[in-house]
């Protein structure tokens, strides 16, 4: 940061999506706000890392759904190297399994790209002061899943089978396990999901983010 910057508190920003035309609109966004200036951009997880050690921007914007690394994967590797970093997670999907994951994982604020024309400026801006920035409808899908049970790794492994078109039989020859535990992990699913049956499972866990399409 110059001394031109900190005269004025200019919030540098790190922007990181996969999508050229968001990341043009953000910068377009932006470039005539006094206060905020991009000072890099990076295509997926490992360049948004790279780009981090080397600019350490006051904020970044962080898609969640990009090959290779991940941008939870990302936000996991800055903030393990730079405790203090605040990220604003950029998602069109509002799956409280994603949100759940990226809040674990140190996220300072959420942002729908299909909202980010009106409040794109104020969010930098409030998680800049130290504020967390939740959506109204992400907040809302958080808390009407707020007493479900909390699916474990293997049952997400399970259910990814089950999603595929897998039988019990054949989930237990992928995994190695007998088709008993197989059964008891889909018990244990279907309960914690509150489902009717295994495709009904699927189906809400595609829908909040608990499996990615």
């Amino acid at each position: 940061m110059n001394e031109l910057e900190q005269a004025v508190h200019v919030i540098t920003v790190l922007v990181v999506d996969d999508h050229p035309l968001l990341r043009d609109g953000i910068a377009s966004a932006l470039e005539n706000e006094t206060d905020m200036r991009v000072v890099a951009e990076a295509v997926d997880g490992k360049s948004a890392v790279e780009q981090f050690r080397i600019h350490q921007p006051d904020v970044t914007l962080m898609d969640l759904q990009m090959p290779g690394m991940s941008g939870i994967e990302a936000l996991r590797a800055i903030r393990e190297e730079f405790p203090l970093a605040r990220v604003i997670v950029l998602t069109t999907y509002s799956g409280d399994a994603q949100v759940l994951n990226a809040l674990k994982s140190g996220a300072s604020g959420f942002m729908l790209k299909g909202m980010m024309r009106k409040e794109l400026r104020e969010t930098i801006r409030a998680v800049h002061a130290g504020g967390r920035v939740i959506p109204p409808e992400v907040a809302v899908e958080l808390a009407s899943h707020a007493g479900s049970g909390v699916l474990s790794a293997r049952e997400i492994e399970v259910l990814k089978w089950v999603a595929r078109g897998l039988g019990n039989k054949e989930i237990a020859a992928e995994l190695h396990i007998s088709e008993d535990t197989v059964k008891a992990h889909m018990k244990s699913i279907l309960s914690k999901l509150e489902a009717k049956d295994r495709t009904h499972a699927v189906m809400i866990a595609l829908r909040r983010g608990i499996l990615e399409f």
